[in-house]
């Protein structure tokens, strides 16, 4: 029979270390976008990188960024609730 638990602060350190790294998608994010607007560069290249960063890359690093959010936000509220139950919350 498998015994299955976390330990409360690791989970919550999981959890804000997850939330933390939003920050860091996002902001790559910025700034290729920033590097991309303010870089000369035309034709056929460009043309499919652009595409590609907003198409692709972009919406998977922004699916990243929820699922960041969403898995640490569950971790929080899981050690919130570890806490309580065990009495130390």
């Amino acid at each position: 029979m498998a015994i299955f638990g976390a330990d409360p602060e690791q989970l919550a350190s999981l959890g804000r270390t997850l939330r933390q790294q939003m920050g860091t998608i996002e902001s790559v994010m910025g700034t290729v976008s920033a590097g991309l607007a303010g870089t000369a560069w035309t034709g056929p290249a460009r043309d499919r990188f652009e595409h590609d960063w907003n198409e692709t890359f972009r919406t998977a690093l922004s699916r990243l960024v929820q699922a960041f959010d969403a898995a640490g936000s569950d971790c929080l509220a899981r050690s919130s609730e570890l806490q309580r139950v065990m009495g130390a919350g």
